[in-house]
């Protein structure tokens, strides 16, 4: 994945010690089709595949989850 940023290494050792991988979801599918169809391009990294699996598995709020997803793209994006 390249550089990490500190972020994304914070999530990484959350996720790795609650002992949490990515799995897609049913609706993950379906988001990728919605998403699609709109003429949206959504491909969400393996960090960010992460919070959702945190999210998913009660680790983070959903508003948690979106202030580490803000937080990890601002500092990844130059």
């Amino acid at each position: 994945m390249g550089t990490q940023t500190q972020t994304a290494r914070e999530i990484l050792e959350l996720a790795r010690r609650h002992h949490v991988v990515y799995a897609p979801g049913p609706n993950d599918e379906l988001a990728h089709h919605i998403t699609r169809l709109a003429g949206d391009v959504v491909v969400p990294d393996e960090i960010e595949r992460l919070l959702f699996a945190l999210q998913r598995a009660g680790h983070l709020s959903r508003v948690e989850m979106i202030h580490w997803q803000a937080r990890y793209l601002r500092e990844a994006r130059p």
